[in-house]
């Protein structure tokens, strides 16, 4: 078949050619210009919808959630502060907790901002660039807490079913590679994930029905075969989820299997009433996360997704330092002596 050289801009030229190779013609012409409008309407900016249902009650829930924000982060920059100021606290259990606490501090940190702009002024716009941003480090952060929670229910497992080889096990080594092990794992899968997905095409709607930019909503709106990516999203998450949870099911299993064989029953009820704290929090995050990626078909789900989404962002923040640290002896000792010294500097 001999190439078309004719000048398209002069009907001329088209009415001299033949009915098949105007045809062709047409047809070349028509996907240049559907190349050309793709270009032209590729999303820049996403909008963030927020909660318009209960907008009305915007400056009541900014002030809520503001006071939690802040609840939040003064509770574990408490933790991460006092556990590398004071040398009795620089053991594995307390340098597994302030890593858990950076975490927190800097997921809470990459979505709540932007929900409470969202509850003053309503709907809000987001690049493109930072949306992908702020789903990567959300992810990232995310997928870290669970493996670090994974790591901290190995450390009460050792400590409490394994007390005489604790020390050789857990010294401070094997907890400084646990931690970077827990951040280069996530980083290596949540960094493949969200490439991905920024290969997607995004050339229709541009509202999110989210607070933040949630990855299942992005991959929802991408005009794109999205088949592969929700497949990947979904393998990713579940292997997050459900590997953490696995560890963290098989540390504490053994540890209440322990707990019941001790003696005396003022030390069996005070050990539940840790673990049945520490059950609590695990329960919130791993149910809310299961609700919300962990299911067949994103769409059925999206509206409730935000509600469940509040829970890790707003709820176990909250929770985490008066359950983890804040309730414990040795961290009481350490804030009074802290205090102590800063009267006596003064």
């Amino acid at each position: 078949m001999t190439d078309l050289k004719v000048d398209i801009h002069s009907p001329l030229s088209i009415r001299s050619m033949k009915p098949a190779d105007q045809s062709r013609l047409l047809t070349d012409r028509e996907m240049d210009i559907m190349i050309k409008v793709r270009n032209e309407t590729t999303v820049q900016e996403f909008i963030l919808e927020g909660f318009p249902a209960v907008q009305h009650l915007g400056n009541v829930l900014f002030l809520v959630h503001l006071l939690a924000y802040l609840a939040s982060v003064m509770g574990n920059t408490l933790i991460i502060t006092i556990t590398w100021a004071d040398h009795r606290l620089q053991i594995p259990m307390y340098i597994l907790l302030s890593s858990f606490s950076f975490c927190e501090c800097g997921f809470i940190t990459t979505v709540i901002p932007k929900l409470l702009v969202i509850f003053l002024l309503g709907r809000q716009t987001i690049p493109f660039t930072e949306c992908l941003t702020q789903a990567f480090f959300t992810l990232f952060l995310g997928a870290t807490i669970f493996f670090l929670m994974a790591a901290m229910s190995l450390d009460r497992y050792l400590a409490i079913c394994k007390p005489l080889h604790y020390p050789t096990i857990m010294n401070l080594r094997v907890c400084f590679l646990l931690v970077v092990f827990c951040y280069a794992l996530s980083f290596i899968i949540i960094t493949g994930l969200v490439v991905k997905v920024s290969q997607l095409s995004f050339c229709g709607p541009n509202v999110i029905p989210h607070f933040f930019c949630d990855i299942g909503s992005l991959i929802h709106l991408s005009c794109s075969d999205t088949r592969p990516t929700e497949m990947l999203a979904f393998g990713l998450i579940s292997f997050i989820l459900f590997s953490s949870l696995v560890v963290t099911i098989i540390a504490y299993s053994n540890v209440v299997v322990t707990i019941m064989r001790l003696p005396s029953a003022k030390e069996r009820q005070k050990a539940f009433s840790t673990c049945s704290s520490h059950l609590i929090v695990l329960s919130l995050m791993y149910g809310s996360c299961f609700f919300i990626y962990v299911k067949p078909n994103q769409m059925d789900r999206l509206d409730s997704n935000k509600e469940a989404a509040l829970v890790n962002t707003v709820v176990t923040p909250l929770l985490n330092p008066v359950i983890y640290t804040l309730r414990n002896k040795q961290v009481h000792q350490a804030l009074r002596d802290a205090l102590s010294r800063v009267k006596l500097h003064n």
